[in-house]
């Protein structure tokens, strides 16, 4: 047995974060047989109990890293520096995967990435340690529904880009029901970051190599913010608020 294969018979993963791409994270993992610890910012009599239906369990953030193969981060891109000091105990091996995207609205504007930094890159910067790139480029409501067995003919895929690490993390996300299609290197995940073709358009397999070729990197802030505009346009109005397949139409008209 490789190291990878032991790694992936049963790992045991902290998670920090369990909005609702750490939830799904918490209980697709756990319900795949890993040992799942997961934490917050509000302590773990906090999170809610289906979240731990599958076998996940509740800790403070200081235990979700200790003694662990894996920490995957699930919070907001401008909370990742508040989180550094703790990171920066984990030892060297462990991998770190990182599923958050910049929406300066929400982060407030870093200059660094506004001047055309990629994401990733800043945050290898925050953290001192290289990290994977994944679970970024799917919306939390299709990862919460749309995960099908390996070879289901709809399966989507997820891209994973990372310097090291890169296999340990395509594992995961198979392991919660996507294909994972191998994105290269760290500095080219800009390919699927916000406003890119592969970003939250539920894409297939065969359709990603396309998708990431096709990205512009100029073009995804604009593109970005546009997406962002037309759902706050129709957010909270009783006859236009979208549904759960808009974003997707909606990125698939303004991305592709």
């Amino acid at each position: 047995m490789t190291e990878l294969e032991a790694r992936r018979s049963i790992m045991k993963i902290g998670i920090l974060g369990v909005g609702h791409i750490g939830k799904t994270l918490t209980q697709r993992l756990a319900a795949a047989g890993h040992q799942v610890k997961v934490a917050n910012s509000r302590g773990p009599h906090t999170i809610e109990a289906d979240a731990l239906s599958t076998g996940g369990r509740a800790v403070t953030a200081a235990e979700a890293v200790e003694d662990v193969d894996v920490v995957i981060l699930s919070i907001p891109l401008n909370r990742l520096p508040q989180v550094a000091p703790l990171i920066a105990d984990v030892p060297a091996d462990t991998v770190v995967i990182d599923t958050s995207n910049y929406y300066p609205a929400r982060d407030s504007r870093i200059e660094a990435i506004d001047a055309g930094q990629v994401e990733s890159l800043w945050v290898t910067e925050q953290l001192g340690r290289p990290i994977a790139k994944a679970w970024n480029a799917i919306g939390s409501h299709s990862f919460a529904v749309k995960g099908r067995a390996a070879g289901s003919p709809d399966r989507i895929a997820i891209p994973v880009a990372a310097d090291r690490d890169r296999q340990v993390a395509m594992a995961l996300v198979e392991d919660t029901g996507f294909d994972a299609f191998d994105a290269g290197r760290l500095a080219d995940s800009w390919r699927q970051q916000p406003g890119a073709p592969c970003y939250c358009t539920d894409l297939a397999r065969e359709e990603m190599p396309g998708a990431l070729a096709a990205a512009e990197v100029e073009r995804l802030p604009k593109r970005r913010d546009l997406a962002v505009a037309a759902i706050q346009e129709r957010v909270g109005d009783a006859t236009t608020n979208p549904d759960a397949e808009y974003g997707v139409r909606l990125n698939r008209a303004l991305f592709m």
